[in-house]
């Protein structure tokens, strides 16, 4: 399903994307968050942008992405902001920046908030990283989240950003 390339971008084909799911979702989990969303308009630059178009962009608490931004990119981006430090937060412009341990609680998270968006769900989340080109030790994201991601998943625990039955608290580290 995900092994062709679209013609025109020579991404992955079938990979979910903003314009598909619609932006009212993301808006509203992102607010429970106090994250504010931005749309960016089509052809536009992305600010904030770590990987170039058509990824999305964090600054401070803002999430930016376009139409043609893929839903576990914006995911990835709004799981950094809730994953990073107040101080690191405060400076936020592009690069979330971390450690090892916290880039796969943001892989974890990424994977745990598409759950609470209707039409993406975690199979369908983890079958577009494993398209886009995540890498993960067990060979898929779907093998190391369920048999892999104990690290992260603790990681998160501790820091209140999810309870014991690995559900979001809508809390970002620091406060």
């Amino acid at each position: 399903m995900f092994g062709d390339s679209d013609a025109a971008t020579g991404r992955p084909a079938g990979v979910l994307t903003l314009a598909e799911f619609g932006d009212d979702g993301i808006a509203a989990l992102a607010a429970r968050y106090r994250v504010e969303f931005c749309l960016v308009g089509d052809g536009e630059t992305i600010p904030g942008t770590f990987w170039g178009e058509p990824e999305a962009g964090i600054i401070g608490q803002r999430l930016y992405a376009r139409g043609d931004t893929p839903m576990h990119s914006v995911l990835h981006e709004l799981a950094h902001v809730v994953c990073m430090s107040a101080a690191r937060r405060a400076q936020l412009e592009r690069d979330a920046g971390g450690d090892d341990a916290e880039e796969c609680a943001v892989c974890w998270l990424q994977i745990a908030l598409a759950d609470e968006l209707d039409g993406v769900g975690r199979r369908r989340l983890m079958r577009d990283m494993d398209a886009w080109g995540y890498s993960f030790r067990l060979g898929s994201a779907e093998r190391w989240f369920a048999e892999d991601a104990d690290d992260a998943r603790h990681w998160l625990e501790r820091r209140g950003l999810i309870d014991a039955a690995g559900r979001s608290t809508f809390l970002l580290r620091g406060g």
